[in-house]
């Protein structure tokens, strides 16, 4: 359904670093630079891109937005969380764990990245 996502950020590296780390412990590579002011994590389905604002202004998150990227495993929900808190992201919600819904069971975790944008990374749990 999705392209892709870009959010903002003030401090590219310092954002880098964190993507690098949480996106990787999800089995994607490093960040590709894109010029000076971006960096692109490419997949078969869709980019994520972190960027410097282009109108100058400072970069700004969404309030009430979250941003949520699916894995396989409770064990990769747990590594990603570790990754984004070992590199400046913010545990956010409830610690990592199962979420009853409707739909299912989900295992879940929250972090703001460190420009304040909040991310979810989910697994379906089997029934």
């Amino acid at each position: 359904m999705f392209s892709h996502i870009v959010v903002g950020a003030d401090d590219l590296e310092k954002s880098r670093t964190f993507y690098d780390a949480v996106m990787g412990s999800l089995g994607y590579g490093p960040g590709v630079a894109v010029g000076d002011d971006r960096y692109v994590y490419p997949s078969d389905t869709g980019l994520f891109l972190i960027t410097r604002p282009i109108d100058g202004n400072k970069a700004t998150h969404a309030n009430g937005g979250t941003i949520g990227f699916t894995c396989d495993s409770s064990e990769k929900v747990e590594a990603w969380h570790a990754a984004g808190v070992a590199n400046g992201g913010t545990s956010v919600e409830s610690p990592p764990g199962v979420r009853s819904m409707q739909a299912g069971n989900l295992y879940l975790a929250y972090l703001r990245d460190p420009c304040g944008n909040k991310l979810c990374v989910s697994h379906r749990m089997a029934d």
